[in-house]
């Protein structure tokens, strides 16, 4: 494997290890997606934000100039990360080093998007209990700013939680 595929990897893997909540409900899930939503709209961004469980939307943000077409985008990436418990980026990381086209093969139809973007929500003791995805930029892009927003949220909800056990 090139030695550049393999730093990706470990790279994405880590943001996995890195990113595991206390915690995640209803309300965490507003306010990471609406952190999203700020950081995105601040940089002037297109983008849907997604967040979800298997059948159930937990939040939902559209922002100025996304199309339709991104809401095919959020359900396939989101899919993808719902089955197989890692972010998008990293199975179409893994797939790619390893030289397996999953489409083409009839693994993953067309259900899913092997592209980065959705991000597992794992919480730590219980395991993925959701995804959160974005689209409307670069699947790159789209990666970034959904760790950015998880790390964000999981800063502000580690030192809530400092404050009420001080």
């Amino acid at each position: 494997m090139p030695e550049a595929a393999t730093d990706l990897i470990t790279s994405l893997q880590s943001q996995e290890e890195e990113l595991v909540l206390d915690s995640f409900d209803h309300t965490d899930a507003w306010t990471l997606g609406a952190g999203l939503v700020e950081v995105a709209r601040a940089a002037g961004h297109a983008v849907g934000i997604d967040i979800r469980r298997s059948g159930l939307i937990l939040f939902r943000g559209s922002l100025p100039g996304i199309t339709a077409d991104q809401e095919s985008w959020i359900a396939r990436k989101a899919a993808l990360v719902l089955r197989m418990e890692s972010s998008s980026a990293l199975v179409a990381a893994r797939l790619a080093a390893a030289g397996v086209d999953a489409a083409a093969i009839g693994w993953l139809g067309a259900d899913y998007a092997i592209t980065g973007g959705s991000f597992p929500v794992r919480v730590r003791g219980a395991g993925v209990v959701a995804a959160v995805t974005a689209s409307g930029l670069s699947s790159a892009e789209d990666h970034d700013l959904v760790v950015a927003g998880l790390r964000r949220h999981l800063a502000t909800t580690s030192s809530s939680q400092e404050g009420t056990r001080s």
